[in-house]
């Protein structure tokens, strides 16, 4: 048997990771800003996630969510001290694309509506209503199509209000910052006309923070920029450091039934077990003030070099648009320089490193970059 040929793969076989590097099976060196789609956020084989996980194993691995499993409620108590959201719900899932779809049919259990609001240049998986609800054609299968999604165009707040005229709207979800699309940062004003629509029309307000949450940005969802607060958090990727791990925080307004939502793997023990080691990290560490810290030093450093179009982003979350003519730029900076970076279309490059990412890090990157542009 072949593996299904889906993903275009660099000719680079990483081995071993450690904080804010990789290493491949010749021995070489990588820096990591990238983390695998912003999936590593306490760094490689961090010594306290390592532990956690181990200690997990040699316990239990696995049972099902038909019995109890005290350490999903130290997760959630621990989830809701850190982001500040005590008093809403977790239901545990295993990716950010479960995590969004559960948020979509859980609005729509809510009210009893059926119409979601989207965004042009949106990414919110690939599953069924979460590549609906996703502004890509080529990734969604006609069985996927639907009328009951609405797609408005960015920040256009006279569009937003106009398609609340239909009262069948059931939800509207966003990305604080769009990732896929090119670090595009939603205006807090624009937010917070979301929330006020929702509110009127009681309609649910879906935050998809399954990229720009988990302390990225320097706030632990970006939407807290706004002063708002969502219905549901939709949460994966640095949740749980690469142990696959996703989540919805649910509003208090919301409320469960039996049999409403379900999951074999959602919440094992394993999964908690790394998503508990994540999140006491960034505690201990002050991990988000340090992402606006060196996310702040880096976007300033960026926006100091005249070949760059624009410098998108917060914190560790951070577009930088490049002119055409620096096509190759991610590719030099991989294959040159034995930097990772990630790039969104047509030509930008994006840096979604660990929160631990230091200024010396970040010095190796700027120092590379200048190289680049300057064809060295």
């Amino acid at each position: 048997m072949k593996l299904f040929d889906v993903y275009p793969i660099n000719n680079i076989n990483i081995v071993k990771g450690q904080g804010s590097h990789v290493y491949d099976d010749k021995g070489q060196e990588y820096l990591d800003l990238y983390g695998g789609h912003a999936v590593i956020s306490i760094g490689h084989t961090h010594p306290h996630y390592v532990k956690r996980l181990e200690d997990q194993l040699h316990q239990l691995g696995f049972y099902s969510n038909s019995i109890e499993i005290p350490i999903q409620k130290q997760l959630a108590e621990k989830l809701g001290h850190v982001s500040g959201k005590e008093d809403y719900q977790l239901f545990l899932v295993n990716s950010g694309a479960e995590a969004n779809e559960n948020a979509l049919k859980l609005a729509s259990f809510y009210n009893g509506k059926k119409k979601i609001i989207a965004f042009t240049g949106a990414f919110h998986g690939r599953t069924s209503l979460a590549v609906a609800v996703t502004d890509n054609p080529k990734i969604i299968a006609p069985v996927n199509e639907t009328d009951d999604v609405i797609k408005l165009p960015w920040k256009d707040e006279a569009a937003l209000e106009q398609a609340f005229a239909d009262n069948e709207i059931s939800s509207v979800i966003i990305e604080g910052i769009q990732g896929v699309g090119g670090i595009q940062v939603a205006p807090e004003s624009f937010l917070q006309k979301i929330r006020s629509l929702c509110d009127t029309h009681n309609a649910v307000f879906i935050a998809d923070s399954v990229q720009c949450g988990y302390g990225r940005t320097g706030k632990f969802y970006s939407h807290d920029f706004a002063g708002v607060d969502a219905d549901i958090y939709t949460m994966a990727k640095g949740m749980g450091n690469g142990f696959p791990i996703g989540a919805i925080s649910i509003s208090p307004k919301i409320q469960p039934a039996y049999g409403m939502l379900g999951t074999t793997f959602g919440g094992n023990h394993l999964a908690c077990a790394a998503a508990l080691a994540v999140l006491e990290v960034i505690e201990q560490d002050n991990l988000l003030q340090n992402a606006a810290e060196v996310g702040g030093y880096l976007i300033d450093e960026l926006k100091k070099f005249k070949q760059v179009t624009e410098v998108r982003g917060r914190g560790l979350m951070i577009g930088i648009d490049l002119p055409a003519e620096y096509a190759n730029a991610k590719k030099d900076l991989l294959f040159k320089h034995h930097i990772f970076t990630g790039e969104a279309k047509p030509n930008v490059i994006r840096l979604l490193p660990a929160l631990n990412l230091t200024k010396a890090h970040a010095d190796q990157f700027l120092e590379a970059f200048t190289n680049v542009l300057n064809n060295q």
